[in-house]
């Protein structure tokens, strides 16, 4: 396995843990605004699940913002001032309407409001979409990959190419002919 297939896999096994810990709090907080301890009182938010949804979720995406930025992401550094904080809010809001969807198509249109259908429309379908945008989006926006040269041009490979030399392995190697130009005069030491 190649060096960025690692790094892909990396990034992604960190993201996922960081994803999974925030969606545990956000998943809690939401049963309990809207669900309730299962005492027969009423929830906080019986009748909102929409408004307990993006307050849960907002508490969770403040979790998953540390943690992507000071571990999943620790390679990366942001692109923004701020710090991809800005970036990175913009990103979960707009991804946070996945999953909103999902439960509102669950409730207004499908007109299930148990328990079971709330988490499986919200938290498992919406969540899986909303973590799938999340994560191609962070890596392209909030926490891209600093370009080095020896990405685009490994150390491997002679510089400059020539386009009739030989390939081999995926490497471009040339031996130096008369033609080519003398190396340029070393700057400040010549013969006096």
């Amino acid at each position: 396995m190649g060096p960025r297939r690692q790094r892909l896999l990396g990034e992604a096994g960190r993201f996922l843990a960081v994803g999974g810990l925030a969606t545990i709090v956000a998943l809690v907080l939401f049963n309990l605004l809207v669900h309730g301890f299962n005492t027969g009182d009423h929830a906080l938010l019986d009748d909102r699940p929409i408004l307990a949804y993006v307050l849960a979720n907002t508490v969770g995406m403040v979790i998953s913002y540390r943690g992507t930025r000071m571990w999943a992401f620790r390679d990366r550094p942001p692109r923004h001032a701020d710090g991809g904080r800005s970036a990175f809010v913009a990103i979960n809001v707009a991804t946070m309407t996945i999953p909103v969807l999902c439960l509102y198509v669950s409730r207004n249109l499908l007109g299930l409001d148990d328990p079971v259908s709330d988490n499986i429309a919200a938290n498992v379908i919406g969540l899986a979409l909303g973590v799938a945008a999340r994560f191609w989006l962070f890596r392209a926006l909030v926490f891209r990959r600093p370009i080095k040269l020896g990405d685009i041009y490994p150390a491997e490979q002679t510089w400059p190419v020539d386009p009739g030399a030989p390939v081999s392995g995926g490497r471009t190697t040339r031996e130096p002919s008369r033609s080519d130009p003398a190396p340029p005069p070393a700057v400040g030491g010549g013969a006096g």
